[in-house]
């Protein structure tokens, strides 16, 4: 470190960028060994596989053995750095910094905290910069010249366009691991995380003032969620899920927040000054923040001052303590901010609502709860209490997870039932036109005609790819008789392997589905042989086994008395069940025979709504 002091001792601005780096380097450490090399595969392969990606999980695990994390070596970069690497680092940094147009609305600490930094994770150590910098800065070239070129996120968003065009591999069921490194941007496949780590790099590369903000725990999902921001000439935030652009503006991010942190390189001083406590007395992710709060600039004018009353805890905490606020993650708190308890109430700063949280000390080694579950809702800044009474409720529950969550029912609107006695369908009638999202398993739609058709379909709505998982026709005249025929339809799917066919809907499993080749124009149908009145047709979308499965064990838990308690075991007869619960519980639907997606919700005006 002193030879990297010592080459900059006449770049006062160099000097500076390498005091910046140096001071926070002893914060930051990565892992290795082999167990990351295993861990690598499973991003490096998916891009070149036709398999799923639970299907490569399969075959690496069966091929490699499960990834253990717990075996990866730490390593400290104030111990790995070289002098060597650090100069060419800081200097392709000035480079791009200096050479490019919009550069000159960048101010040196943006430029330290979202240029310069070597790593942007815990990935292992690599010259990334030039090869990086030599693939994408040329896609620039085109507005240099521009006026408009002065403003980073004018480059920023040409750039996104250029990138979103090339395939991307997302999947979220391979394991939790480190930051794999530049080699993202070759394989671009990952997690929100994996994909946030894509556009850092490049842009960085190329001069582009760009970083990842975080919500700890999503308000509404077991999972922590990330994504880009990019600076303006102004300094003002933009925020983009990539592949998905344009970029926005932050207040235009819909997630549920409660909170939201923006990672950084340099160490949260204020936030450790605060905190006042050891090290082995903060929970984990608290412990070496490297991030700082952005919540205002997401929640805008929903920014907000959480104010509690001090009965809201189970016993007394400390002034000295620190409160937690956690999000739910299944059945399990996750902290997402923290204070300390003052003389006349708990106050939260900066926090948006529609959340619904609880609070927990740490002792060292777990969480202690200290409140039952409360509700801030976002509007009003009011909190809410689930306190049921003795007065009963009688709930029907088609799902245990956020609908948002089964993406492909969202497809279905504009879907249409057609009958024709003509097999080209040029002449057809419309039986049923799917206005709403569905919200359950299987739907039944009940036709008013006495026309016969020898041909029906399902002809999927404009960019859906014909989304259907299973139909079933009924005959008016044979008593509601299922009716059978041969199966036509638009081949291909965009899995090109046959896995997700026009014929899968009609091979009575819910859970296999049609996936036409492209967005529109597909269909599938029978050719019933001779013609038919339909009396019903009962469909299910494509979806993501979300739903209640019939078969599969269930059972309901409501929070009362500090504690969840059973409503009841139920083995599913159909696709719903139902509970009799005190009204106005918390509610949590646990499915014991598969699956993992699970979330609190309560069930108000006869729906759930899920937290």
């Amino acid at each position: 470190m002193e030879k990297v002091l010592n080459h900059y001792s006449n770049d006062s601005l160099k000097y500076e960028a390498a005091c910046f780096l140096i001071k926070n380097m002893v914060f930051h450490f990565y892992y290795d060994g082999k167990e990351l090399t295993k861990y690598r595969k499973y991003f490096s392969c998916f891009p070149y596989t036709r398999k799923s990606p639970s299907e490569l999980v399969d075959s690496l695990v069966k091929a490699d053995g499960e990834f253990q994390p717990q075996k990866l070596q730490v390593k400290r970069d104030i111990c790995e750095v070289d002098s060597a690497y650090l100069v060419r680092n800081i200097d392709h940094a000035f480079k791009v910094w200096r050479e490019q147009p919009w550069g000159k609305s960048i101010c040196f600490s943006d430029f330290c905290e979202y240029i310069l930094p070597y790593r942007i994770g815990d990935e292992v150590l690599t010259d990334w910069r030039e090869d990086i910098y030599n693939e994408y800065n040329p896609l620039l070239d085109s507005i240099r010249q521009m006026p408009e070129a002065s403003d980073p996120f004018f480059a920023a968003q040409v750039l996104l366009d250029s990138l979103a065009k090339d395939m991307i591999y997302f999947s979220g069921v391979f394991p939790h691991g480190p930051h794999i490194g530049p080699g993202v941007v070759k394989w671009r496949s990952g997690d929100c995380k994996e994909l946030a780590d894509i556009v850092e790099y490049i842009f960085r590369a190329v001069g582009i003032p760009c970083g990842t903000d975080v919500m700890m725990m999503r308000g509404d999902n077991n999972a922590a969620h990330f994504w880009n921001f990019v600076l303006d000439k102004n300094g003002n935030t933009y925020e983009v899920e990539f592949p998905n652009p344009p970029f926005k503006s932050a207040t235009e991010l819909w997630n549920p927040k409660a909170k939201v942190y923006r990672t950084t390189f340099s160490l949260n001083m204020d936030m450790v000054k605060h905190m006042n406590k050891s090290m082995d007395a903060i929970y984990p992710s608290f412990r070496m923040p490297l991030f700082k709060d952005v919540t205002p600039v997401y929640a805008g004018e929903w920014n907000k001052t959480l104010t509690l009353p001090h009965d809201v805890l189970y016993s007394e905490v400390s002034p000295k303590d620190i409160l937690y606020l956690c999000l739910s993650c299944r059945n399990e708190w996750i902290p997402v901010a923290y204070t300390h308890v003052e003389k006349d109430s708990i106050r939260f700063r900066d926090i948006e609502g529609d959340v619904i949280f609880r609070l927990a000390t740490w002792n060292g080694e777990e969480l202690a709860m200290c409140s039952d579950p409360i509700l801030f809702e976002k509007t009003s800044g009011k909190i809410r209490y689930f306190t049921p009474g003795k007065e009963q409720d009688t709930v029907s529950i088609y799902f245990k997870y956020h609908l948002y969550n089964e993406t492909y029912i969202f497809r279905m609107p504009g879907g249409v039932f057609e009958g024709s006695n003509d097999s080209t369908f040029q002449k057809s009638d419309t039986l049923f036109l799917i206005k709403d999202v569905p919200e359950r398993l299987y739907n039944t739609l009940y036709i008013h005609s006495d026309k016969k058709y020898q041909y029906v379909r399902f002809k999927g709505a404009p960019g859906s790819h014909c989304n259907i998982a299973e139909i079933a026709f009924y005959d008016s005249e044979l008593s509601g008789q299922l009716l059978k025929g041969r199966i036509i339809g638009t081949p291909g799917c965009i899995q090109q392997d046959g896995s997700h066919e026009y014929t899968n809907a009609f091979d009575g499993d819910p859970y296999t589905s049609f996936d036409y080749l492209h967005p529109d124009n597909g269909w599938t149908g029978l050719d019933l042989g001779t013609p038919h009145t339909i009396n019903r047709i009962v469909y299910v979308p494509r979806n993501r086994d979300n739903f209640i499965r019939k078969g599969d064990n269930y059972e309901l838990l409501y929070w009362e008395n500090r504690r969840w308690n059973s409503a009841g075991c139920k083995k599913a007869e159909a696709d719903s069940l139902l509970y009799r619960i005190p009204k106005g519980s918390l509610l949590y639907l646990i499915n014991h025979t598969r699956g993992y997606d699970e979330r609190i919700f309560e069930y108000k005006d006869g729906k759930q709504r899920f937290w």
